[in-house]
């Protein structure tokens, strides 16, 4: 296939053939990144389990920073497929440089930030009743500064796999993201203890490792853009600011950041409630070994809703009713298929992997850890199905323009709902095991507003195509 023609495949591949093969590559770079994030932690827990703590109550600033990055990316996916399916190459250049301008700028917004508010940012969420609270706060922002100062890196980087995965080069895309995971996750060991000659940096050192993994995928990401998607090739002469383009990017791309920002409010929310109990250390650490294991289980399908999104956009645009129905069928196969087999092992294993974060120097907090996560992982798991349907569906929202809906559902699941029936249940327990029901409880409600948001989705722009 002539790189040129590469977006074509959008609109004329079988639908069996086309998910896996544009979505199976970001799947791949996304468990990479998923297996970056536990390593990650696994290191970092092994030099100080309160360094594992520290990096958990930063990570929700961090997640701000992905939240707008990947949001804003989406909506440069969005629309450059959209103008593709449209016959519209000279539009989707327009907004892939505009996608540029908004990425760059809001890196700098983060850049600035962490040089001046990552000490009174930490200081919100740090609690005097944690052990070693001190200790936490000054791992936790020196952690914060690092990597929000180097955060150019990681805003290009989402910036160039948009720009490959627009025109089904998600091969390339997959590539871009898998060197700054192995980057990182060579670089973790070696600057968090201090091997081959490098100084012992703790927490610092993982913050480093990040910045740098993250700006060689950036620098990947730039040279595969101009040398293999021809489409979307960076040329200065095709740069000027198009209010028109600046709008589809935001429409899709602000509601869809709000969507993944409200994960860092529901992160310090559940941190603020699990502060509350007794067990408090123990339970904030599960809650983090939960997202970073969970996100080998969510990856894949983000990875295949990622893949989807440039899909249905592009057919969309070309007014392929059929094609989209179709997509959506086979991209639910999948996404119940993952969830299922994901669900069942953390049903039968968690104390397995519960395990692999263990220390020999905290051995109560450890064993503390270990008793709680196997109920909080069964508990949890069991809404997997609801939320391989929830994503799915809130993608299609995102790829045709309605991203709006996307963020209402995500409110109601990460804040609307999920906060005040946590909050709820520890006011009439007071029992840390009963709190992670939220989570069921709040999928179910949430797939319930999908489902009403789809039809009507689908009565109003799907159906009329």
């Amino acid at each position: 296939m002539q790189h040129a023609d590469r977006s074509a495949m959008l609109g004329t591949m079988s639908m069996r053939s086309l998910v896996p093969k544009v979505s199976i590559p970001i799947m791949v770079s996304m468990l990479v990144q998923a297996l970056y994030n536990v390593v990650d932690s696994i290191f970092v827990s092994r030099f100080d389990p309160n360094a594992l703590t520290a990096v958990s109550l930063a990570f929700p600033f961090q997640m701000l920073m992905i939240a707008l990055s990947t949001g804003m990316g989406t909506g440069i996916n969005s629309l450059i497929s959209r103008h593709l399916g449209e016959k519209r190459p000279e539009e989707a250049r327009i907004a892939s440089w505009n996608g540029f301008l908004i990425e760059g700028c809001a890196s700098l917004f983060f850049m600035l930030a962490g040089l001046f508010l990552a000490g009174p940012l930490m200081r919100l969420v740090v609690s005097d009743q944690l052990a070693n609270a001190q200790s936490i706060l000054s791992m936790g922002i020196s952690y914060l500064t690092i990597v929000t100062v180097g955060s150019f890196g990681l805003f290009m980087a989402i910036y160039f796999e948009r720009l490959l995965q627009a025109t089904g080069n998600t091969v390339a895309s997959m590539v871009t993201q898998m060197v700054g995971a192995v980057t990182n996750i060579v670089l973790d060991p070696i600057m968090i203890f201090g091997l081959l000659g490098c100084p012992s940096m703790g927490v610092a050192g993982a913050a480093v490792a990040t910045v740098i993994g993250q700006w060689v995928s950036a620098v990947v990401g730039f040279i595969l853009n101009q040398f293999r998607n021809p489409e979307l090739r960076m040329s200065l002469q095709e740069f000027r600011v198009s209010s028109s383009a600046l709008r589809g990017i935001i429409a899709v791309g602000f509601p869809s950041s709000v969507m993944q920002a409200i994960g860092s409010v529901m992160n310090v929310g559940m941190n603020a409630i699990l502060s509350g109990f007794e067990q408090s250390n123990a339970a904030l650490n599960v809650l983090a070994v939960y997202f970073k294991l969970q996100s080998f289980v969510f990856m894949p399908v983000f990875g295949l809703s990622t893949g989807i999104i440039a899909i249905i956009a592009y057919n969309f645009g070309a007014r392929q009713k059929t094609r989209i129905y179709e997509c959506i069928r086979v991209a639910l196969t999948w996404a119940i298929v993952i969830m299922l087999i994901g669900m069942l092992i953390f049903m039968v294993f968690p104390g397995q992997l519960m395990s692999v974060f263990e220390s020999d120097s905290e051995a109560v907090l450890t064993a503390q850890m270990t008793q709680i996560g196997v109920v909080a992982m069964r508990i949890i798991c069991s809404s997997f199905l609801l939320a391989a349907i929830g994503i799915i569906l809130s993608t299609v929202f995102q790829a045709v323009g309605r991203g709006t809906y996307s963020m209402i559902m995500s409110l109601c699941r990460q804040m609307l709902v999920l906060l005040p029936v946590a909050w709820l249940i520890a006011r009439l327990t007071n029992n840390v095991y009963a709190v992670w029901w939220c989570f069921p409880i709040s999928e179910a409600v949430s797939l319930v507003i999908c489902l009403l948001f789809y039809r009507k989705c689908n009565r109003e722009m799907l159906s009329r195509l």
